[in-house]
């Protein structure tokens, strides 16, 4: 069967030898999550060696190898594209972690970089300073194959979409591809609703009077969704050009597909941009309403050191080692003085009272 891959190939540079280092050499089966085999429409059973897999696609012609890795380091890595052909450049990409979201394309193979996200409720209720945390999914395509790459990431058994979509077989690996990105966006989405619970909660604590609250919790959250911004941003301008510029790789159906995609994460980046205002406009909320608590505790400790001065005063004088004063040998000046004092105190607390001071 012809395929937009049937054409002729460009010569690829030859790969340097791989430099002799003093660690040990990990088999790169150590770094295999699986290696299955789709021919004829339909998954072939059990899993398969690198070898063993591309010579039964090969020798069916109308297939392709999934090849799932996890963390391969570079020694694994080249094992792995001697066995596929892959560009020298997308093995260098492929051990190398905390990439942005990109599509690349090298002659006649995608790589694509997709970065998921987790959300953690019970970190987030105990507030721990790693309530996001992010990995990433390399993606490569060629014309008989696709090769996901995990880094810090989970994916889910996607075996019963090969068994169960005859249609997504068809389209060949491209289709796996754009699986993996659909299940990472609507990761993204869930977290998004998450969030959003948690910013209107941090809304009705600050806005509502009387209330506690720590405006670190703010910055803790604002902190961990521009991390979220920084890692899924970036993929809505690589799926456009994954959908307008490889039109003779991706088919129509698939591309309307990667299309989706496309609409679910900018909606997502605009929901997540949406709590990154409202958390900014919390933190001034916060700071002001803080300022204003500060300002009012000043005020009501003025006004008990005004109230405790008044009989201080008069406390003071009396104290005073001279024989001519007045009441100063009084029977009841004492008393007098108490008196004095006590109301004093009571006018001053009325007035304080009155002008909101107390």
């Amino acid at each position: 069967m012809q395929t937009p891959f049937d054409r002729t190939r460009p010569s690829r540079p030859k790969r340097p030898e791989p430099r002799t280092t003093s660690r040990i050499s990990v088999p790169v089966e150590r770094a295999i999550d699986h290696c299955r085999v789709v021919t004829d429409g339909r998954r072939r059973p059990g899993e398969y060696t690198l070898s063993s897999a591309l010579a039964e696609v090969r020798e069916a012609d109308n297939g392709f190898v999934w090849l799932g890795l996890c963390e391969p380091d570079e020694t694994q890595m080249a094992k792995v594209a001697a066995e596929f052909g892959i560009h020298d450049l997308i093995v260098e990409d492929a051990v190398t972690a905390h990439q942005r979201p990109k599509v690349e394309r090298y002659d006649d193979q995608l790589f694509l970089v997709v970065r998921s996200v987790r959300y953690d409720a019970e970190a987030s209720e105990q507030n721990s300073r790693e309530i996001i945390s992010t990995g990433e999914v390399q993606m490569l395509v060629g014309p008989d194959f696709i090769i996901t790459i995990r880094h810090g990431a989970d994916l889910p058994e996607l075996s019963t979409v090969l068994d169960d979509n005859p249609t997504l077989i068809a389209m060949g690996p491209a289709a796996l591809a754009w699986r993996v990105a659909d299940h990472l966006v609507d990761e993204y989405g869930r977290i998004a609703v998450a969030l959003e619970e948690v910013v209107d909660s941090l809304e009705e604590r600050v806005f509502t009077p009387g209330t506690r609250f720590t405006i670190e919790e703010i910055y803790l959250y604002k902190r961990e969704i521009l991390e979220m911004r920084h890692s899924t941003d970036p993929l809505a301008p690589a799926l456009r050009s994954l959908i307008t510029d490889n039109k003779d790789i991706l088919g129509k159906q698939l591309r309307s597909y990667f299309r989706d995609v496309l609409d679910h994460e900018m909606s997502v980046r605009d929901q997540i941009a949406s709590y990154d205002e409202r958390l900014s406009a919390l933190i001034d909320a916060s700071a002001a309403k803080i300022s204003l608590q500060q300002n009012t505790d000043m005020r009501t400790i003025s006004a008990v050191v005004g109230m405790v001065a008044a009989p201080t005063l008069i406390a003071g004088i009396y104290g005073m080692n001279f024989d001519h004063m007045p009441e100063l040998h009084w029977e009841y000046g004492y008393f007098a003085a108490l008196g004095v004092m006590a109301a004093l105190v009571a006018l001053m607390w009325w007035w304080f009272r009155r002008n909101n001071w107390l």
